[in-house]
């Protein structure tokens, strides 16, 4: 080989050095411009509990829907109850984090068996109903009046008498699951009921003639009618802040979707329950929705404390608590409003 030839060469041959200065170049221009991977946190495991009609279950339905477990870290494992008060005594055995009440329930947060996290609606779904023949409160006088136990039905028949005049103990009441009340009135085994839609629905589709006697509106003004959503006792500590401040983001976006929505949120609560969506429609429509914004500002002028007071004058009354509480000890209206979706 001719000697500038391999001068050539040589001068051309990069020196190992520089060879692995401009992979490390290399390398760490690329680290810069590919995206960084963290660790994302893994979900927080929460046991949520509904009821199986449209106000009971619609928050677990729309949550499910628009994958709002998701979105907030959350992967739920949800069950379904025949009632609050067993719902409450889930929370208390220490088998479920949050679940839903209705209005006959409340008596148990009031007396410091759960804390409420969250308004739902202001319900009118209430019944007392009587088979056919059967015209006034005063006809039901010695008679069976089915109700299942520490619900709303339960409370509308006590309010239902009282304004009539009567007294508890003026009607045989029996206690049954809702299932059941449905079953023993649609063969008349049972002469009333204290329940609500949509099983008054069903119940007029078995029985057609029979006679609604008093109903949530006729409560009105003096008691209004909330149902909520509720938490264990002791989630309510700094370390469960993130699953608390979380379901809470669940339940404001779920809620106010469904106010908007109300027929597609009736179409997911059908499909999640295998009801027919016609008498969750009905259900539907005996109800005060409001957004979580009215919901944060009710709280905060005493409007949702008023809902509580007039509730737990009611259970005085009904001798299932012994005096009035402060709401601001069951209910965490300022920790709703703060929390941000």
């Amino acid at each position: 080989m001719k000697p500038e030839l391999t001068h050539s060469l040589t001068l051309a041959r990069p020196s190992r050095r520089r060879v692995l200065q401009q992979a490390a170049a290399g390398a760490a221009l690329a680290a810069l411009g590919a995206p960084r991977a963290f660790a994302q946190p893994a979900p927080l495991k929460v046991r949520v509990g509904y009821i199986a009609d449209f106000h009971g279950c619609s928050m677990v339905a729309v949550a499910n829907k628009l994958e709002l477990w998701k979105k907030h870290r959350l992967a739920p494992e949800v069950k379904s109850f025949t009632n609050g008060p067993i719902q409450i005594q889930a929370l208390g055995a220490g088998d479920l984090d949050f679940g839903y009440i209705g209005p006959g329930a409340l008596w148990l947060p009031i007396t410091g068996k759960a804390k409420i996290i969250a308004m739902n609606v202001v319900g009118f779904s209430d019944r007392v109903i009587a088979q056919p023949g059967i015209k006034t409160l005063q006809d039901l006088k010695g008679k069976t009046v089915a109700v299942p136990e520490g619900t709303s039905g339960d409370m509308l028949l006590r309010l239902a008498l009282a304004k009539a005049g009567m007294k508890l103990e003026d009607v045989k009441r029996v206690t049954m699951d809702p299932a059941t009340v449905v079953t023993a009135f649609a063969a008349g085994q049972v002469d009333a009921a204290g329940i609500w839609y949509p099983h008054v629905a069903t119940l007029k589709g078995r029985v057609p003639n029979l006679v609604e006697l008093f109903g949530n509106q006729d409560a009105l003004p003096k008691n209004s009618f909330p149902s909520s959503f509720v938490m264990r006792n002791d989630l309510d500590a700094p370390a469960s802040a993130p699953l608390v401040d979380a379901m809470i983001k669940v339940i404001k976006e779920a809620n106010d979707w469904r106010k908007a929505n109300l027929a597609q949120a009736v179409d997911a609560a059908a499909a999640l329950i295998g009801a027919p969506r016609a008498s969750l429609e009905t259900e539907s429509g005996y109800a005060q929705y409001y957004t979580s914004a009215e919901l944060s500002k009710l709280s905060a002028d005493g409007t949702v404390a008023g809902w509580l007071s007039g509730m737990n004058e009611m259970f005085r009354t009904f001798n299932r608590v012994p005096e009035l509480v402060d709401p601001a000890r069951y209910y965490l209206g300022a920790r709703y409003a703060a929390v941000t979706p």
